[in-house]
């Protein structure tokens, strides 16, 4: 049966030349000359990615946060991947430092919420949610085109990509 998995994971090349070119900006910029202002990219495990920017002011650290998402819409990686919500931290010497948890994997309630939307729609597919991915798998491949077509338009808080798709 035909199948694909929806899934929510950023593209890790075009991420780390974003990451590249945003501190390469940083380090010729005018206003940033003498600072410690730069962004690093960590993966301390293979499924859980982190940037971390680093200023030595809120002012500093909001440019940062801008270059940054500014690099990445030019790259083409979707910023809502990325979660802002933290709160910086004080480090010595009057530093700031923002850990932004990169998010990567469909989680059990986004699954129920794509679950019951296609439900919703009564399109004649099944899913299921299979780790990090929700596995739909329908009787045609039209079913599974409207299927992915809904859920772009019914989750636009998430950045969905689909991938897998199989015959």
């Amino acid at each position: 049966m035909p199948s694909f998995d929806a899934v929510i994971e950023p593209d890790l090349v075009e991420l780390k030349n974003a990451v590249e070119q945003a501190n390469k900006e940083i380090g010729t910029r005018f206003d940033f000359k003498g600072s410690s202002a730069k962004v690093d990219l960590a993966s301390p495990t293979p499924k859980t990615r982190e940037l971390t920017l680093w200023a030595d002011s809120d002012f500093q650290l909001e440019q940062v946060r801008d270059v940054l998402v500014g690099r990445l819409s030019k790259r083409g990686v979707d910023v809502r991947l990325l979660d802002f919500s933290a709160t910086p931290q004080k480090m010595s010497h009057d530093k700031l430092k923002l850990a932004v948890p990169v998010k990567s994997g469909v989680d059990a309630e986004t699954a129920k919420k794509m679950q019951a939307a296609l439900k919703a729609a009564k399109l004649k597919v099944q899913a299921a949610f299979q780790g990090d991915a929700l596995r739909v798998t329908g009787a045609k491949r039209d079913v599974l085109q409207e299927a992915i077509a809904l859920l772009r338009k019914e989750m636009t808080e998430w950045p969905l990509s689909f991938n897998n798709f199989r015959e």
